[in-house]
């Protein structure tokens, strides 16, 4: 059964600890919702009493900052998606928006507390994802503000290659106004270093399909900044 958490073929490494004694609570507290592409999964500055776990497909993070919008990072299933905000402030600190279809299972945040209190592992688990996300943060917050364009690019593009979509080819999720807001340049920008690596055979870009073709190439200009 789709519902039944100890057959999840999504389960996060935490809820992989449980016993069958927790497994019952997790299962009688729980939701399986669908999301559609663009559709949004947490809103910032809306009460928030579930924690959000997407198990299929991929969303951006983003917050509303005193001037504009700002992509945070993006992210792909099996994730926690708000843990920080949750925990730290009932109220959404930031959005998570689908970006491809999308399935998120919803989680009553009185029985996750719960889970946390009983069982040590569980716990041990839930803070090693957040302490090694607040490093991918500290490391991403780094690299955007010290390197050039170039370098912020060639990371994107292996980062969605590496980690993200596991392919040299693939389609881009974002359009070139969200690519250049996730790496805080503008889109005039992406566009012309988009068709500088495309010129020197780097990538190949048909509209949002790009292949890259010069991998160790890239990973020079990332290094470089």
């Amino acid at each position: 059964m789709e519902n039944d958490c100890r057959n999840c073929p999504f389960n996060s490494k935490a809820v992989g600890t449980l016993n069958d004694i927790s497994f019952d609570q997790l299962n009688s507290n729980h939701a399986i919702v669908g999301f559609s592409k663009g559709n949004t999964i947490i809103k910032q500055g809306n009460f928030s009493t579930n924690i959000a776990f997407l198990r299929t497909g991929m969303a951006k993070v983003h917050i509303t900052g005193p001037y504009h919008e700002q992509i945070v990072k993006l992210v792909k299933a099996p994730t926690y998606l708000g843990l920080p905000t949750t925990f730290g402030n009932k109220i959404n600190q930031y959005s998570v928006t689908a970006i491809t279809d999308a399935n998120v299972c919803f989680i009553d945040i009185d029985i996750f507390r719960n889970l946390l209190k009983e069982n040590e592992r569980f716990s041990y688990e839930i803070i090693l994802e957040l302490c090694n996300n607040e490093l991918d943060s500290f490391h991403r917050c780094a690299n955007r503000t010290q390197k050039m364009i170039r370098g912020n690019m060639a990371d994107a593009l292996l980062n969605f290659s590496n980690h993200i979509f596991m392919s040299d080819k693939f389609t881009l999720p974002l359009s070139q106004t969200e690519f250049a807001n996730l790496i805080d340049t503008s889109r005039e920008s992406v566009s012309r270093v988009f068709s500088e690596f495309d010129r020197d055979g780097i990538i190949k870009i048909n509209g949002k399909s790009i292949e890259i073709l010069n991998k160790k190439s890239l990973e020079l200009i990332s290094q470089n900044g």
